[in-house]
């Protein structure tokens, strides 16, 4: 890996800053790799999960892929441009300007739940901005990971792109090669451990990480409207997404009719759950048992569970959990603990909104956070005295899907930004240059020292 990196590096340092034309050509690349291969992506991603339906990557991975590089090919050219910035009066006729260049060589370790889209969206952003970029996909989605090895060698040059494969020590030992960025998504946990081993080296980070996102409900929501959004936002993939809802915060008094409309809105989007195409499987047994076991402690320690499947049907075998709610659940409880990563949504109640925002600012702050009402006060309200990654109102996850918005956590859920141009500037440096101009006034303020020194002192003290 680290004679890759060094080719990688030789061939920046031989081209520092790539054309328009050649960075265009590099994202029209990865367009056509993205068409091409859309349904071998597709089958391979199915075949790690167990099943993922061809669908569900085509929308949640494809298209945001697609979207992304055209975002950045139609933007590329403004964004490339040196920026005229203003000079302080006192350091004037000279001029400033601000100048966007490639950092180098970019590390993108991407995870395993939407393997191609969580690849590509920092590739994107750093073949944009001018890098070469060195991938390492996660072990777990094998198949995956295979052909993406593969197909990228197909369409670039090493010295441009390249993807790394193996286990969680080709990972660790991935992370501490010494990259001019790195890019990781994944847990808190491991995001941890990798903005560590960067240090060792000084190599910025960008953490795409997760967390507990909350779903507050405000008492004037119409649940038959905003109740099927959230289902689908928590039920994609599975629940194997970063910013699904975690848990919800509902008003007492709306439990009842709350759980009635998700039964109502998942027998909708999944009238059976076994043998249903449209659903996803759990990633592998690991993950199945450990939300298995997230359910039995919250029952053993008093929770009421309610599994939302059709009456009498079983799951005899695979790797499929049916959405479960979790009422009366407690902080005690490891669902409230750990972010949850599948089809489990515990509820909570609250008596009024500074309750909820009390609730919310206690713990680290969410990579996502959704206001589901009509009330523009309460929603304001939320806004301003909560911090999280981004927000979606009156639905779930979509405001994922906003080039022109950046992506990105905050303390535990994350740092830095990714999509569009926020992504090309984190995977950019922005030198600022001054312009001296022949004739200034700046020498009235060498030395030697005296009483002009003083007077003109005396007048730039009022004007800066």
């Amino acid at each position: 890996m680290r004679e890759v990196l060094e080719r990688q590096r030789a061939a920046f340092v031989s081209d520092m800053n790539p054309s328009l034309a050649l960075r265009r050509d590099r994202l029209t690349r990865l367009l056509k790799m993205t068409e091409a291969y859309t349904e071998e992506i597709a089958g391979a991603i199915s075949a790690d999960f167990g099943h993922r339906a061809a669908q569900e990557t085509k929308l949640a991975e494809i298209l945001l892929t697609i979207g992304g590089i055209k975002h950045a090919r139609r933007s590329l050219r403004k964004w490339m441009k040196s920026r005229r910035m203003r000079t302080a009066l006192h350091f004037q006729p000279g001029s400033s300007r601000l100048i966007r260049q490639p950092l180098g060589v970019v590390g993108v370790v991407a995870p395993w739940n939407y393997p191609y889209q969580l690849t590509m969206g920092p590739t994107i952003s750093a073949i944009a901005a001018g890098n070469r970029v060195m991938i390492k996909p996660s072990e777990i989605t094998s198949c995956f990971s295979k052909l993406l090895k593969r197909i990228v060698a197909e369409h670039f040059d090493e010295t441009e792109m390249v993807v790394v494969t193996g286990d969680a020590e080709v990972g660790k030992a991935f992370c501490a090669l010494p990259f001019d960025h790195l890019v990781f998504t994944g847990s808190t946990t491991v995001g941890r451990l990798v903005a560590e081993s960067a240090a060792r080296n000084l190599t910025p980070v960008t953490l795409e990480l997760g967390g507990k996102s909350p779903a507050i409900f405000d008492p004037d929501c119409d649940l038959e409207v905003i109740v099927p959004r959230l289902a689908m936002g928590k039920l994609l993939n599975a629940g194997q997404t970063c910013i699904a809802p975690d848990y919800v915060l509902l008003p007492e008094g709306m439990e009842t009719r709350f759980v009635d409309a998700m039964r109502r809105a998942v027998a909708k989007l999944y009238p059976t759950l076994a043998d249903n195409p449209d659903y996803t499987s759990i990633v592998n047994q690991r993950h199945f048992d450990r939300l298995s076991s997230l359910i039995a402690d919250a029952r053993a320690k008093g929770a009421r569970a309610i599994e939302l499947k059709a009456e009498g049907e079983r799951f005899a075998g695979g790797r499929k959990l049916a959405p479960t709610l979790l009422l009366g659940v407690k902080d005690d409880m490891r669902v409230m603990q750990e972010e949850i990563f599948g089809p489990v949504l515990p509820v909570i109640s609250y008596r009024d909104l500074d309750e909820a925002i009390r609730y919310v600012n206690a713990r680290d702050r969410p990579l996502a956070l959704y206001w589901l009402g009509k009330n523009r006060r309460n929603r304001d309200r939320v806004l301003e005295q909560t911090i999280s990654g981004g927000v979606t109102i009156n639905d779930c996850i979509w405001h994922f899907g906003q080039e022109s918005l950046p992506f990105g956590g905050v303390g535990a859920s994350g740092m830095g930004a990714c999509h569009g141009e926020w992504g090309f500037r984190a995977l950019s440096k922005e030198k600022p240059v001054f312009i001296q101009s022949r004739h200034n006034a700046l020498p009235l303020l060498h030395p030697p020292y005296g009483k002009v020194f003083d007077l003109i002192l005396r007048a730039l003290k009022k004007i800066v």
